[in-house]
């Protein structure tokens, strides 16, 4: 058997465990609290989890009675076995579960119905479920030792706001006890990393739900980080042949409806405005108007390409439930680049932006090995002539393959518009993230009537490629501070630089060093004030401060700084110039160490 046959045997092994467990996490709910109705229990990335409809409220406190009683199914040695019934006898059977007869009410009228139940050693039928499968065979290929309960939270029936909401308890399962502990040490540090918890904490960003939910509030240590990242996006994109464009926020409604936005994208567009008497709305995407820039004057074909990018602000509406510090918001700004070009460059163009894209990932901390490429092809309904589609897949693959990365093929996964390539990318954990996408439209150019003169004197239709590099702003910083811990390399870092004087007797020369620095463009703090010197220096450790100067007597006569680094190590002391050269030249060359 193939390494690949094994890894999916094994995968499908541990599903089907995890499915199993939460069948018998279902039955001790309902075994504890008479009068619970069962929704769901699917297995689900490393776990599981199971809606009830309780009596009474639970908390994370029940968990572990919960976890008893499913230990003491599990040592009761039950068989799962599978009942393959008639839509009458299992709606006769849930009678008294809405949400299972729900289900049996919804499914096509030719849908095969089974249910698996759980028997004890006489044969006896002691809890059964509506269900696909598969399960085990019996609860002792369950290891009791190797699952857990997780959390309780809220779900409404169905992901639909108008229906019961529902209590969701999650879990985890795994073959061995070992493979549960390494999990749960994993999730430790995830808890560690938390951006949520790590932008508080570093004074990164905010949100505020009374004023409006899904939208970040930059505090000044994150409008550093974020002006860095910035200037950096701007010079590169500057040296890459690209022009900077800036587009309102909102727009009439021929605009979208134009563009198929009020069409295929409503439900994430927010309602229109009354302005004058015409509908107006605020911007889901800033595509539709680089193309009224395109339009303002007649193109030819050696004016192409255009690549034109824009730091534009969109809003989208996701439901309250789906909102996640930095990672789903409401409100964000997309690095967008749309390029317009002939047929004949669209292969050069993409292979140029997939190097671009590995290049910027490489400065931020990710090499072409943490990445994966997703190559979508064309759906079954599609706009665009298919040569188009061919060519444009073959320029995609040809890239992808060009740069040597791993990647799959979504067969039919791209958007009816044209194919794409997504970049996700892996952390200091392991995590895939999805961030860069380089996307084909065959759809706006004809719909906005987009021209070009070609060499022949022809008016021809250009080529039209979405590209966001770092997906944006809001991700990629909750991304970033996650593989990062919080500990970002210098020239990403909101406080470089904190010096710190031995006594307040040296508040004077800290607050020179510091000027001294300030002067150099470089992010510092001078750490005066009454609190005792070790204090300060935790304090800063706590900041993630990369580099802490203490000084004293003698760094005064010398005119040089201790430096001392946020883990804790020593650097050789130096003099104020010669350290301020030091730190300028990581933060220029963007170097991930210190």
């Amino acid at each position: 058997m193939s390494e690949k046959n094994k890894e999916l045997e094994a995968a499908a092994r541990l599903e089907t465990i995890r499915h199993s467990v939460s069948h018998v996490m279902a039955q001790a709910v309902v075994a504890l609290f008479p009068g619970t109705k069962v929704a769901i229990g699917p297995a689900i990335e490393n776990g599981f989890y199971y809606d009830f409809l309780l009596p009474a409220p639970i908390s994370p406190d029940d968990l572990g009675r919960v976890e008893d009683e499913m230990r003491r199914i599990v040592e009761a040695r039950q068989d799962f076995a599978r009942l393959a019934v008639s839509r009458e006898e299992a709606l006769a059977r849930f009678a008294d579960e809405p949400f299972k007869a729900e289900i049996v009410a919804d499914l096509p009228p030719d849908a095969e119905i089974s249910i698996y139940q759980n028997r004890d050693a006489s044969g006896a039928v002691v809890w059964e479920d509506l269900c696909r499968g598969p399960h085990l065979a019996n609860t002792r290929e369950i290891n009791s030792a190797a699952f857990k309960l997780q959390s309780v939270a809220g779900a409404y029936w169905r992901g639909d706001e108008k229906r019961p909401m529902l209590t969701r308890v999650y879990g985890t399962a795994w073959e061995t006890p070992k493979e549960l502990k390494a999990h749960l040490a994993f999730l430790e540090e995830v808890e560690k990393r938390d951006h949520r918890r790590l932008g508080r904490e570093l004074d990164i960003y905010s949100t505020h739900e009374e004023a409006g939910a899904g939208l970040i509030y930059w505090h000044p240590n994150g409008g550093r980080m974020r002006t860095s990242i910035e200037d950096f996006w701007r010079r590169e994109h500057y040296r890459g042949g690209y022009e900077i464009v800036f587009t309102p926020h909102v727009g009439k409604s021929w605009l979208w409806e134009t563009s198929g936005h009020l069409g295929f994208y409503n439900d994430s567009m927010y309602s229109p405005m009354d302005i004058d008497g015409q509908d107006y709305f605020i911007k889901p995407m800033n595509c539709p108007f680089h193309i009224l820039i395109y339009k303002t004057r007649g193109r030819s074909y050696r004016d192409l390409p255009l690549r034109w990018a824009e730091l534009g602000t969109v809003y989208r509406y996701e439901r309250s439930g789906t909102l996640h510090g930095l990672l789903r918001v409401r409100g964000f700004t997309q690095d967008d680049a749309h390029i317009i070009c002939t047929p004949a460059q669209m292969e050069a163009e993409i292979v140029e932006v997939l190097r671009f894209s590995l290049s910027i990932w490489k400065t931020l901390g990710f090499a072409p090995e943490a990445i994966r490429a997703y190559l979508a092809t064309k759906p079954e309904k599609s706009v665009g002539e298919p040569a188009q589609w061919d060519a444009a897949i073959e320029s995609l693959r040809k890239a992808v393959e060009g740069e040597g990365l791993a990647y799959e093929t979504d067969e039919g996964g791209g958007a009816f518009y044209g194919p794409k390539i997504d970049l996700k990318i892996k952390d200091a954990l392991g995590r895939e993230w999805q961030m860069t996408t380089i996307q084909f439209d065959f759809n706006e150019p004809e719909r906005f009537d987009m021209t070009f003169v070609d060499s022949d004197g022809q008016h021809k239709r250009p080529y039209m490629i979405h590209r966001a590099l770092l997906g944006s702003l809001e991700r990629l910083f909750g991304v970033l501070i996650e593989h990062y811990a919080g500990a970002f390399p210098p020239w990403l870092a909101p406080e470089q630089v904190a010096v710190i004087p031995v006594a307040d007797s040296f508040d004077d020369y800290a607050r020179e060093v510091a000027a001294r620095l300030k002067a150099r463009d470089l992010r510092v703090s001078a750490e005066l004030g009454d609190a005792r010197l070790n204090a300060k220096v935790r304090a800063c450790q706590t900041r993630k401060i990369p580099y802490m100067l203490v000084v004293g007597q003698r760094e005064a006569d010398e005119g040089a700084v201790s430096i001392r680094l946020r883990d804790g190590s020593q650097m050789p002391a130096m003099k104020v110039a010669e350290f301020a050269d030091y730190v300028a030249g990581k933060v220029e060359s963007r170097a991930l160490e210190l």
